[in-house]
């Protein structure tokens, strides 16, 4: 029989071996829903971590009182069909020890495949997180005619599929939401719950100087920059391009690049190009401990990024973080990003791909403390209002009881 207080998840990956975005948010939210009252376990996909090159990864791992549990067979099935049966025994033989009430798995959707079968064969309820459409995330780098290709179109129709056969949908904002929406998913079956913060992000941030000064960063001057994986959609050419243009009218100024990914040598090269490259700093990939620390090093923190299918549906974590950090937010003017900036609210939006009205809405707000002041404290008291894991996890736990009570 199925405990009404247990939760299992089924994720991708997690920490401690990954430190994405993705496994950052599922962290928080198991967090918040243990603080809740639930109690929580964590699955992560067949052969994981292995796979990735922890090759003396363990069967479980705890972070702070969290448990990931590693499927870990001694051999992995030959074929992808076959291997999707494995994991599915896997996680049955998960389940039927720790006899969740709900199962709750995200994107993409062979995971969700894997849990709508073992929901079945326990009879419980399954919930499916959607928290990027990664279809547009594969075609982004390709160019439009990847949108017409055959892959896409499997790759979307799967997704729907298992959007569909969910007892529960659930995203990141409104306009992914729209977007599942409009694949048929009947609009009261899917819920928002947004990226959020907690944590350190809730005690009052430091001033920006103070933040330098941990980090080993001159003190003196502005600051401008982003925390970021460092992929062509982000835009960080963009801003790269608008540091170029503000640089001579700002000796002061420094431009602070957090993050790396494939984007990185050329965004190196292209500063070496400007000339400027003693006042650009890659600070390369950072500990989740330390990320606090660079979102309050800058006065203004950008999200420059490309408008692409994928950049106007999916809304990012680190701009959340920065609003709560109390730093003004630049973003470009896409529905995803206007769910979190509110243009002259708590921050400034910008034309996409354009460099010089990006330099433009930088300087505006570098030419004014009191601004950028008013704008930063707008931005934390409406993030700490309404977007932290702990509101989300009320959200869930709603959601969870509904579902549990319905008739099956």
């Amino acid at each position: 029989m199925p405990s009404p207080g247990r939760v299992l998840h089924l994720l991708t990956n997690s920490l401690p071996h990954t430190s994405s975005g993705y496994a950052q948010r599922s962290h928080s939210m198991l967090l918040a829903q243990q603080e809740a009252g639930w109690d929580v376990l964590a699955v992560t996909r067949l052969g994981y971590p292995v796979q990735v090159g922890k090759l003396l990864a363990r069967s479980m791992d705890a972070v702070d009182g969290i448990r990931y549990r590693r499927l870990l067979p001694a051999t992995l099935a030959p074929s992808m069909d076959a291997r999707l049966q494995q994991q599915a025994d896997e996680l049955l033989r998960v389940a039927l020890e720790f006899k969740p009430a709900v199962l709750h798995t995200t994107t993409h959707y062979v995971n969700g495949i894997v849990v709508r079968a073992v929901a079945e064969a326990l009879g419980i309820p399954w919930v499916y997180e959607v928290r990027g459409q990664l279809a547009d995330t594969w075609a982004s780098a390709r160019g439009p005619a990847a949108r017409e290709s055959e892959r896409y179109h499997l790759f979307q129709k799967r997704e729907t599929e298992v959007m569909r056969d969910a007892d529960l949908v659930v995203t990141l904002g409104s306009a992914m939401k729209a977007n599942i929406v409009s694949g048929g998913v009947p609009p009261e079956k899917v819920i928002v719950a947004p990226n959020a913060v907690g944590g350190v992000f809730l005690s009052d941030p430091l001033d920006a100087a103070v933040a330098r000064l941990k980090l080993g960063l001159p003190t003196n001057g502005q600051y401008v920059g982003t925390v970021s994986s460092l992929v062509p959609y982000e835009g960080i050419d963009d801003l790269i391009g608008a540091f170029e243009l503000l640089a001579p009218r700002h000796p002061d100024l420094r431009l602070l690049v957090v993050g790396d990914g494939e984007s990185l040598p050329s965004l190196m090269g292209q500063a070496e190009r400007t000339g400027l490259s003693d006042r650009i700093i890659f600070s390369g990939r950072v500990s989740r401990e330390q990320a606090p620390l660079y979102h309050q090093a800058l006065d203004v923190f950008v999200v420059p990024r490309k408008d692409l299918a994928v950049t106007r549906s999916v809304t990012p974590l680190k701009p959340v973080e920065a609003l709560a950090c109390g730093r003004p937010v630049v973003a470009s003017r896409l529905a995803a990003l206007e769910e979190i900036v509110t243009d002259g609210k708590n921050g400034l939006l910008a034309v996409p791909g354009d460099r010089h009205d990006l330099a433009a809405k930088l300087e505006w707000l570098l030419n004014s403390q009191d601004l950028r002041i008013r704008l930063g404290n707008a931005g934390r008291r409406d993030v700490l209002d309404s977007r932290t894991w702990r509101a989300n996890a009320t959200t869930l736990n709603t959601a969870y009881k509904q579902l549990m009570e319905a008739p099956c």
